[in-house]
């Protein structure tokens, strides 16, 4: 069952799963697009747009029964810290959210993808529709969900990262062609699911995507190591999902083992950076650009006019903070350095010795 598309009606095939046994589920169901006629560009010519069976419904009455119904699975399916994480456009996502929170799903957040390159808007009668939302949310509000907020930061040059993902739609060389025409018409962009997967999952977790499509899920699940199930009725996609995901080649164990996350690193108090001669009784420490400086005493403690206290109170009174990181707040100048350094540094060394 895992690493494998099973076909078939996805309310249908979810039900068959045994309970509690999926980490996170990824879900892009039909945005129930209530498209008439053909969209045409200002040559005439027609646009390549959503007009599939599975992607028609009698009414809104009609889909928010077919979406109660697979998300009902889906809840069952989860784990009691699983995630689930579903997209949409203004079609359908604000009903799908709805539908979430009246069924108990606890929201994490919501996502804003910023298309680089969207489809224009032809008619000329309304902005161009250049975002889709993600809704991410917890089994339930009691859920200790995962998330990786370190990946996340690096993923991101070090800031953290943020609700708003500005990513192309899938296109050139990603875009999945039989024909000369597109394999699938809402093929989504690996880089969303590589975010996606990476900040809510950790190797080997199970991802089920309940409408599998084209496979971008599989596909990116198995090059980061993680199992994954798909569910797509249609064996033409399936059959495009399973040749485009045996062709993927598995990242190294090494290469996408998680961080350790600095909350899980023992905690080392500056006492012992000073008792273990890494910094010297009567050292001057100093802010960033010099002008806050504090000595520190034999006891841990930082002595700064008339402030004493740790280096995070004293930090934070000579800036007259509420708080502060005395750990990257204050630097002290080491021998042969052209310029002063964060004590972290000196904590950082400390856990390596201990690790």
């Amino acid at each position: 069952m895992l690493n494998s598309i099973i076909i078939g009606d996805c309310i249908e095939e979810m039900a068959k799963l045994p309970a509690g046994s999926i980490d996170v589920i990824f879900a892009d169901p039909p945005y129930n697009l209530q498209l008439t006629g053909e969209l045409r560009r200002p040559n005439d010519s027609v646009v390549d747009a959503v007009d599939d069976d599975w992607d028609q419904f009698e009414g809104f009455e009609a889909y928010d029964a077919f979406t109660r119904a697979w998300l009902a699975e889906a809840r069952r399916l989860l784990t009691p810290d699983g995630t689930l994480w579903t997209i949409g456009a203004y079609h359908n996502i604000f009903r799908v959210g709805a539908t979430l929170q009246d069924m108990g799903f606890w929201m994490l957040n919501d996502v804003v993808w910023n298309k680089t390159n969207p489809m224009p808007n032809f008619r000329g009668r309304r902005f161009t529709n250049a975002h889709e939302t993600l809704i991410w949310c917890a089994r339930d509000k009691s859920s200790r969900h995962y998330f990786n907020y370190d990946g996340m930061k690096a993923l991101n040059d070090g800031l953290q990262m943020r609700s708003d993902w500005t990513l192309p739609i899938c296109s050139g060389g990603e875009r999945l062609k039989q024909d000369g025409k597109k394999a699938h018409p809402t093929q989504k962009p690996e880089a969303l699911l590589h975010r996606v997967i990476l900040s809510s999952t950790r190797p080997g977790d199970v991802i089920l995507d309940p409408f599998f499509g084209s496979g971008t899920t599989g596909a990116v699940a198995k090059r980061l190591k993680r199992r994954w199930i798909g569910i797509e009725r249609d064996e033409g996609y399936a059959k495009i999902a399973e040749k485009r995901i045996k062709a993927v080649a598995p990242a190294n164990d090494d290469e996408v083992t998680e961080a350790p996350s600095k909350r899980a690193q023992p905690r080392i108090p500056f006492g012992w950076v000073v008792e273990r001669g890494l910094l010297q009784v009567g050292s001057v420490l100093t802010d960033p650009t010099g002008r806050h400086a504090a000595r520190v005493h034999a006891d841990g403690s930082l002595i700064a006019a008339d402030h004493r206290g740790s280096i995070h109170q004293v930090g934070a009174a000579v800036q007259g903070a509420s708080a502060c990181n005395g750990w990257t707040y204050w630097h002290y100048r080491q021998e042969g350095a052209t310029a002063p350094q964060p004590i972290d540094v000196l904590r950082q060394r400390l856990r390596a010795q201990l690790n």
